[in-house]
């Protein structure tokens, strides 16, 4: 297949404008109903906004108390609902169209839940049926796969955290200028990096906390936009079963946020998966030169240094991420 001169480029400008969309978006001033006495968090969202919920979800775990985990949609869209008195909801969505989770935010709503929306779309459905919306602030996406509206689905949590949690605002203020300096930064590794990717045909990507959720995004990311098969674990869960498909050629890539209390076990995971034959790479925002972030921060940057191998890679092995053959940009789903 030969493909066209200007394949690609939707996903390049937009990779390139992330670190403007994290910076904005993390600073930006949020406006929210009484949530006093929430008792715990729920996220809504589908595919790339699923991976930016999980990220947000630990991030807000560990500075509210509160639990926060996620709520399939069907709940709303295919069943009748669940019980969210004393609940709030956290829909991420880029376009605000998708049906089920239209119908998830007015079903929470309806259910008691304060519905808090993060959307990237000025005017949607839902958008009209939150308590209050979070834009990301990214502006149109035209690549149908997700990247800087990813960015700044994280970095609107965190405004909306810094809103939550005051001493957590100057935090994430922090993060948005580290951010905003990663411009046109790279991995030093990427010549490696892409080698590896174009004779793999089975990829792990690992990671811990919030960078569990960037290895969700990063899996899903090199499954559509290069047809590659990547699957993520946790590092606490991936030496379990899933350590014995090192015996077949495998490569894993470890997002490493740089917390000190996930470096055991991301050591762990590493040091077993080389001592078994596996190709292994440990990726860093320090690797680019940043630190000082926060964790969903961190998430973030490596999800910035890592779409540029998924284009890459798309690319050499002749398909165009902008526009993957079985997908949309708005996915309709019941």
């Amino acid at each position: 297949m030969t493909l066209p001169a200007d394949a690609g480029h939707h996903m390049r400008r937009e990779i390139a404008e992330a670190p403007g969309v994290f910076a904005r978006s993390a600073t930006q001033t949020v406006t929210l109903p009484d949530l006093s006495g929430l008792r715990t968090f729920y996220t809504i969202a589908r595919g790339s906004s699923d991976a930016a919920a999980n990220i947000l979800s630990y991030e807000v775990m560990r500075e509210t108390g509160l639990p926060m985990t996620s709520l399939p949609p069907s709940v709303f869209s295919v069943g009748a609902g669940v019980r969210l008195a004393d609940c709030g909801v956290l829909v991420v969505s880029q376009s605000g169209a998708s049906q089920d989770l239209v119908r998830s935010a007015r079903g929470a709503k309806a259910a008691g839940a304060r519905v808090l929306a993060l959307v990237n779309a000025p005017h949607s459905p839902i958008e009209a049926a939150a308590d209050a919306v979070i834009p990301l602030g990214a502006g149109p996406e035209l690549a149908v796969p997700a990247t800087k509206s990813v960015i700044g689905s994280i970095a609107a949590g965190m405004a909306l955290l810094g809103r939550l949690v005051p001493d957590y605002a100057p935090r994430a203020a922090i993060s948005a200028a580290q951010i905003a300096a990663m411009a046109g930064k790279t991995l030093p590794q990427t010549t490696a990096l892409l080698s590896a990717l174009l004779r793999a045909s089975h990829v792990y990507v690992i990671g811990r906390d919030t960078g569990y959720g960037a290895a969700q995004e990063l899996a899903l990311k090199l499954k559509e936009c290069c047809a590659l098969h990547a699957e993520a674990y946790s590092s606490s869960e991936v030496l379990h079963g899933p350590l014995q498909l090192v015996t077949n050629p495998l490569l894993i890539l470890i997002l490493d946020t740089e917390q000190p209390e996930v470096q055991d076990s991301l050591n762990t995971a590493e040091a077993r998966f080389r001592g078994a034959g596996g190709t292994v790479f440990r990726i860093r925002p320090s690797d680019a030169g940043t630190t000082g972030l926060t964790p969903a921060a961190a998430a973030a940057a490596l999800l910035y240094l890592c779409y540029p191998l998924a284009l890459q890679t798309a690319l050499s092995l002749g398909h165009d991420p902008d526009h993957p053959e079985t997908l949309s940009k708005v996915t309709q789903t019941t």
